[in-house]
C-alpha cells in the first residue's frame, strides 16, 4: 500500500473513531460510514484525486456519477450525509481550511444537472483576463482551449507543446484511464494559442515541454486555473464558476446547437453515452425554463365557459 493510501485510510479512520468515541454511533452506523466512504475513496483514486483535498466542483462530479447508479435513493442520501459530515470533522479538525461539501445540493430526480453558462457568459468570462500582460495572455490561451476543447483540468495542465497541431487545429490530449483522444480546436482559440506561443518562444528560461507554464518557466498547477478562473468569474458576476463549467458549457453549447452526442462523447472522451446525455437533460431543462418564462400560454390560464 502506497503512502497516499496510508494517509486516506488513516484519516478515515480518524473520522471513525471520532463517531465512534464522541458521537457514541452504534457499530452497524459505524460499517455503513466506511463502507459509504471507501465508494468516495474509490472515486478520488480513480479519477487520480487526492480525497482531502477535493473541491466543491469535485465533489459535484462525483454527484454526478452517483446519480447514474442503481443506489437507491435512499442508498444515495446516506452516502451523501457521510460524505458532508466527513469533510466537516476534516474542518473541525484542522485538516482543510473550509468545506467544499458545505450546502452541496444532493442529486434530484436519479441526476444532478451540472452547471453551465450560456454563450453571452462565456464570452464575457473569455474577454475578461487583461492580454496585454505575460500573465493574462497565458490565461486567455488556457480559457480559449479548455471551452474550445471541453478539457477537464487536469489535461489542460498536461497540454505539451506536441500536443497541439495549429495549422490542423487538432489538439491531442490524454484523459481519464489514459485514453487519448483528439479534438478538433477552433479558430478562436488557434489564433490565441499563436499569440501566447510567440511570447513563450521568446523565453529563453523554458526547458520544458509543457504548453502552459508559470512567469519563471515552471509547469502550471490545478490550483492555478481553479484560482485564475474563479477570479476572473467573480469580476465578471458569474458565481460558482469552476474550470469544469468551461467542459460543461463545451457539451451542453455542441448538444443546444445539435450535434451528434456520439460525436460530442468521443470529443469528451467519456466511455459511456449515458454520460454525454447529461447534457441532453441539461438542454431540455433550458428549453423548458425558456417555454415557461416566453411562452403566453405556458402557463395554466381559466378556461372561458
Amino acid at each position: 500500500m502506497t503512502l497516499q493510501a496510508d494517509a486516506k485510510r488513516g484519516i478515515v479512520h480518524e473520522y471513525l473513531s471520532y463517531l465512534r468515541v464522541e458521537k457514541g454511533l452504534a457499530k452497524n452506523s459505524l460499517e455503513s460510514y466506511e463502507c459509504d466512504l471507501a465508494k468516495l475513496c474509490a472515486w478520488a483514486d480513480k479519477n487520480g484525486f487526492d480525497l482531502p483535498n477535493l473541491t466543491r466542483q469535485d465533489l459535484r462530479e462525483w454527484l454526478i456519477d452517483l446519480g447514474r447508479t442503481k443506489l437507491s435513493e435512499n442508498s444515495k442520501r446516506r452516502l451523501i450525509s457521510a460524505m458532508r459530515g466527513f469533510y466537516k470533522f476534516l474542518m473541525t479538525d484542522g485538516h482543510i481550511e473550509n468545506n467544499p461539501a458545505e450546502d452541496l445540493d444532493s442529486p434530484q430526480k436519479g441526476f444532478y444537472l451540472p452547471k453551465f453558462l450560456n454563450q453571452t457568459e462565456i464570452e464575457t468570462l473569455l474577454d475578461s483576463p487583461d492580454v496585454s500582460s505575460e500573465t493574462g495572455l497565458r490565461d486567455r490561451a488556457i480559457l480559449e482551449l479548455m471551452y474550445a476543447c471541453g478539457l477537464r483540468v487536469s489535461e489542460a495542465v498536461n497540454v505539451t507543446m506536441k500536443d497541439v497541431d495549429l495549422d490542423s487545429g487538432i489538439l491531442t490530449t490524454t484523459g481519464k484511464g489514459s485514453k487519448t483522444r483528439r479534438v478538433p480546436v477552433g479558430s478562436s482559440a488557434v489564433e490565441w494559442l499563436k499569440s501566447y506561443l510567440a511570447l513563450r518562444r521568446k523565453k529563453e528560461n523554458i526547458e520544458i515541454e509543457n504548453l502552459f507554464v508559470t512567469p519563471l518557466g515552471r509547469p502550471i498547477n490545478r490550483q492555478i486555473i481553479y484560482s485564475f478562473i474563479k477570479e476572473y468569474a467573480e469580476k465578471c458576476g458569474l458565481p460558482d464558476v469552476s474550470p469544469h463549467t468551461l467542459r460543461h458549457s463545451f457539451a451542453t453549447h455542441l448538444i443546444q446547437n445539435r450535434a451528434d452526442i456520439r460525436s460530442v462523447q468521443q470529443m469528451l472522451g467519456h466511455a459511456d453515452i449515458s454520460t454525454t446525455q447529461i447534457y441532453t437533460h441539461m438542454t431540455d431543462a433550458h428549453l423548458r425554463k425558456s417555454y415557461e418564462q416566453f411562452h403566453p400560454r405556458a402557463r395554466g390560464q381559466k378556461h372561458d365557459r
